[in-house]
């Protein structure tokens, strides 16, 4: 019988446990285009490994007034980075050089700036504990 009281406890300690984890909304305001053509295309990444690889959560927003906001909901706390790039074109890909340079505006979470390639994971990093707001400046 205490076995099975045992059981039953632990059971619904790790339901109550599971229910009881926070998620949180990462708001993200976008400045810094140079006009409303095109579409920004937004990449929240949950990993090192896929930054800038595969997304964890993406959207696609239009420009008014060279202004943009994202809110991605029901995150989980944890570590995370962004990326954007506007579509000037729409042409729904980032337009890059014979280089790989992109040749359409990018803006970075903590504005972060690569040198002699794409902008490393532990510069654009950010932890989620609770709600957060940011602001990227896309150029």
């Amino acid at each position: 019988m205490q076995r099975i009281i045992l059981i039953t406890v632990l059971f619904l300690g790790g339901i109550i446990s599971s229910l009881a984890q926070e998620n949180h909304t990462v708001t993200i305001d976008f400045t810094g285009m140079k006009s409303d053509k095109g579409s920004l295309f937004v990449a929240l990444y949950n990993t090192k490994d896929s930054f800038l690889k595969e997304r964890y959560k993406g959207e696609i927003v239009k420009i008014n007034d060279k202004k943009a906001t994202v809110l991605f909901k029901d995150i989980p706390a944890g570590t995370y980075a962004v990326s954007s790039f506007h579509d000037v074109n729409d042409n729904k890909k980032m337009d890059t050089n014979f280089f790989g340079i992109p040749k359409e505006p990018i803006g970075m979470s903590n504005d972060a700036k690569g040198f002699m390639g794409p902008p490393k994971y532990k510069d654009a990093k950010f932890e989620v504990t609770k709600n957060v707001t940011l602001s990227i400046n896309v150029k």
